[in-house]
């Protein structure tokens, strides 16, 4: 499965502004991090990290390279979308190939902005789009039920699959979405899944898209977004996508002055990005040396091997040994050979879980 974000909501709700943002910003870092358009409405950006800086302050390298994710600008979704309306299959397949998505939700009053409504309704708008993943994840299940129902005769194994499938089925129509199941590691839950890729099984994160008035204090739309993050344990991020837009085309002095004189810490596009890669379940490790600093995309969880194959297959397979240096320590001591010294360089094996902020060097032979 991809590792893909999108982005989705209703019509003009500020997705694709947003999204015009996070390409501004990709446009934009392009001499910081391997630069791919794949299509016009794809954009991978880079992962802002301060530890990367930080590093190079040190290291002094020749260049600096940011671990990336990717996002997906969905067209806007209708009620009715998983009936075909507004080409929502087409739309609703999009949503599939990505492993989390960004519900963008409008929390503004603009009478030169239309929306489906008199006014903005962020419950309602949040149900339009949540009961149109449930309805395709729904049509999907049933037809796949159909088929294991006659191939469970000839396969006694594929029972598991279809009672797993007729549960999740009950729940979709009580209105439950698919990360309601109580046992989302079962192998049968996950036959499905691979097959399936539910809608409403995947990460969300809400962004309330306010105006520059309420980029501090929230208003009322603002606090019903939380209130459903909150319910259904996802997260939340609050942006003005339309300064993000305007932003995103400073130099990094300008934005950070900007953000200081709005009283922000962090741009808005920045939670977006940073939410994502942990709604993903990624983190970071880094190389750091003269030619680069880099910071390398792993899964949490990652086992040492795992994580050299990221940076060349050639260092899965021939894995020797990883020598690790934490983030902190490696900043404390200044160079890797005084980590090395005060005996704060450790050697792991195959074994070894990484951990976010691991300054790593493999050994390998191959």
């Amino acid at each position: 499965m991809a590792l893909g974000i999108g982005i989705v909501g209703l019509p003009n709700v500020g997705k694709s502004t947003t999204f015009n943002a996070l390409t501004k910003t990709q446009n934009a870092e392009v001499a910081n991090y391997p630069f791919c358009t794949i299509q016009p409405n794809r954009a991978i950006v880079p992962v802002p990290d301060g530890r990367v800086e930080k590093l190079a302050a040190l290291v002094k390298p020749e260049k600096l390279i940011y671990a990336t994710v990717e996002f997906v600008d969905i067209a806007g979704l209708v009620k009715g979308a998983s009936q075909g309306e507004g080409l929502g299959n087409q739309f609703l397949a999009n949503i599939r190939e990505t492993a989390a998505i960004v519900h963008v939700v409008r929390c503004f009053d603009d009478d030169n902005v239309v929306h489906i409504s008199a006014t903005p309704n962020p419950r309602e708008d949040i149900e339009i789009i949540n009961m149109e993943l449930i309805l395709a994840d729904l049509q999907q299940l049933e037809r796949k039920l159909d088929r294991l129902s006659r191939e469970v005769k000839g396969d006694r194994k594929l029972q598991a699959v279809l009672e797993v499938g007729t549960a999740i089925k009950d729940q979709l129509e009580r209105g439950l979405p698919v990360s309601a199941y109580p046992d989302p590691t079962a192998d049968a839950y996950d036959v499905l899944n691979r097959e399936l890729r539910f809608l409403t099984g995947k990460k969300i994160i809400y962004v309330a898209n306010v105006d520059e008035a309420h980029l501090i204090d929230d208003n009322n739309y603002v606090q019903q977004v939380r209130e459903i993050a909150d319910a259904h344990g996802a997260e939340f991020v609050k942006l003005c996508a339309k300064l993000e837009e305007d932003m995103a085309g400073l130099t990094d002095a300008e934005r950070q002055e900007y953000l200081v004189d709005m009283g922000v810490e962090e741009s808005g596009l920045e939670q977006v990005i940073h939410h994502g890669y942990h709604a993903l379940g990624l983190i970071s490790f880094f190389t750091a040396g003269p030619k680069e600093v880099r910071a390398w995309t792993v899964r949490r969880g990652a086992k040492g091997p795992e994580a050299a194959g990221v940076i060349h297959t050639d260092f899965e397979r021939g894995f020797i040994r990883a020598e690790v240096i934490p983030y902190e320590v490696y900043i404390r001591l200044g160079t890797e050979s005084a980590a090395k010294a005060a005996g704060e360089m450790r050697v792991e094996g195959r074994e070894y879980v990484v951990q976010d902020g691991d300054v790593m060097h493999f050994r390998f032979n191959v």
